[in-house]
C-alpha cells in the first residue's frame, strides 16, 4: 500500500512547486489577513486572490513560465536589497547647484563634497 508521502510526490511530479515569488505571496497574504481582521474586509479578499495565485503557480505544469516570472521577482527583489544595502553604507545628497545625486561614504566627519557634474563643493557630515 502506498502511504500518504509516497501519492503527494506522485501528485507534485511535473510540476512546479514553491519557490521565493511564492514564499513572499505567501507572506503577503497572511499580513493582508491580519490587516483586514481590524480594518476593511476587502483586504481579505485581495489575500484570498493572493492565496489562489499561490496554488496555482504551485500547481502549474507550465514550469518555464513559472521559472521565467521567478527570475523577474528576484531580479526586482534584488535591486530593492541593494538599494536598502547601499544606504546603510553611504549617504546620498543633492547638488544645491544642479540637484545632481552624489553618493558618500558613511562615517568620515564633516568633508567637503565637489559634484562630478557642475564642479560646485559644498560641505556635509558623511
Amino acid at each position: 500500500m502506498i502511504d500518504m508521502k509516497e501519492k503527494m510526490y506522485r501528485f507534485m511530479q511535473g510540476r512546479y512547486g514553491n519557490d521565493n515569488l511564492n514564499r513572499f505571496l505567501m507572506v503577503a497574504t497572511i499580513v493582508l489577513w491580519v490587516i483586514s481582521m481590524f480594518t476593511t474586509p476587502i483586504l481579505y479578499s485581495l489575500g484570498l486572490i493572493g492565496l489562489i495565485l499561490v496554488y496555482f503557480r504551485m500547481l502549474s505544469k507550465n514550469i518555464y513560465k513559472r521559472a521565467a516570472e521567478n527570475r523577474a521577482y528576484l531580479k526586482y527583489e534584488n535591486r530593492v536589497k541593494a538599494f536598502w544595502n547601499q544606504r546603510k553604507t553611504h549617504h546620498i545628497y543633492k547638488c544645491p547647484s544642479c540637484k545632481q545625486k552624489i553618493r558618500v561614504p558613511k562615517g568620515k566627519g564633516k568633508i567637503e563634497i565637489t559634484c562630478p557634474k557642475c564642479r560646485h563643493t559644498f560641505i556635509k557630515k558623511s
